[in-house]
């Protein structure tokens, strides 16, 4: 199939499948004489375990390891035991980190209790002040979907 019948039964952009081959995670495919890529049933299979382990919010490193042993299956799979275990504890520190925001962002819904001109609003006014302070610095990438420190290439643009 071509890269937009593969796009179309993968529900995934052209753009997100090539830069997963790019990255390594799809092989590259047969070219038509026409020079047309050409995809195989297995580049949809491979195509769907990535984006579901992106779905998880899994980072590119993480599913090369996956697919690492997806590839050889008589590996023993204790490293992706570790794997899962260290995504747990990202994602509970991940939902700690939003129910902070959640406190920070209720605390700022209510210097402003009721409608007025824009001039005089509280919410405006509290981020105002917050924006002229020293940039925190951020531990993690993105906003709700952070990169685990260290572990991997997180693409905003390409998030399926």
């Amino acid at each position: 199939m071509k890269i937009g019948e593969l796009a179309s039964l993968t529900n995934t952009q052209v753009e997100t499948i090539r830069y997963y081959e790019r990255e390594g995670l799809l092989a590259e495919p047969a070219r038509s004489e026409g020079n047309y890529r050409i995809y195989s049933k297995e580049h949809a299979e491979r195509l769907s375990f990535v984006r579901h382990c992106r779905g998880l919010d899994m980072t590119l490193n993480e599913i090369r390891v996956l697919l690492r042993f997806k590839d050889a299956p008589s590996d023993n799979c204790l490293e992706v035991n570790e794997l899962l275990d260290q995504h747990i504890v990202h994602v509970a520190e991940r939902i700690q980190e939003l129910r902070q925001l959640e406190k920070q962002l209720k605390a700022l819904r209510q210097t402003c209790l009721g409608g007025q001109d824009a001039q005089h609003c509280g919410i405006l006014h509290e981020l105002t002040e917050i924006a002229k302070g020293p940039a925190p610095s951020q531990a993690r990438e993105g906003h709700v979907h952070g990169a685990h420190s260290g572990s991997g290439t997180r693409s905003p643009v390409h998030r399926h």
